[in-house]
């Protein structure tokens, strides 16, 4: 039987520094410890860019509107008992101070360095597409 493909949206957030925002799976969840790019499922009947405006404010606390979202790239990684379709998007402007609610800690990045911090085998491509093209 072919696994279920899951669809999960993540966003680049890039500061006045060029640098990008990853934020550290917590304790009890898969891959824990792990960095990943903030984002998360899609819900059923929800839109990518309407499942990630609402991932960002409960993960983050921040606002961001739909206009501030690019896509940019995507994930495509089957794990063992799922696929994985995971669309990127860059975000250069929000409201909001951002702040780890969900994440057991935050970093600013520069693209440079990201692949200094251990991702989930989705993220790792992802990697080389934010040094070479931002």
């Amino acid at each position: 039987m072919t696994p279920p493909t899951v669809l999960v949206v993540a966003c680049a957030l890039i500061d006045v520094d060029g640098r990008v925002l990853i934020a550290r799976r917590p304790e009890g969840k898969q891959m824990a410890g792990l960095w990943e790019f903030p984002g998360g499922k899609v819900e059923p009947g929800e839109r990518p860019e309407a499942a990630l405006i609402r991932e960002l404010k409960e993960e983050l606390g921040i606002d961001v509107t739909e206009a501030c979202l690019a896509p940019f790239v995507f994930a495509s990684h089957a794990y063992d008992s799922f696929h994985l379709l995971m669309p990127l998007y860059l975000c250069r402007r929000w409201s909001g101070v951002v702040v780890a609610h969900e994440h057991a800690a935050l970093a600013w990045v520069k693209p440079d360095r990201l692949s200094d911090y251990p991702m989930p085998p989705a993220d790792e491509p992802l990697v080389a597409w934010l040094r070479d093209l931002i």
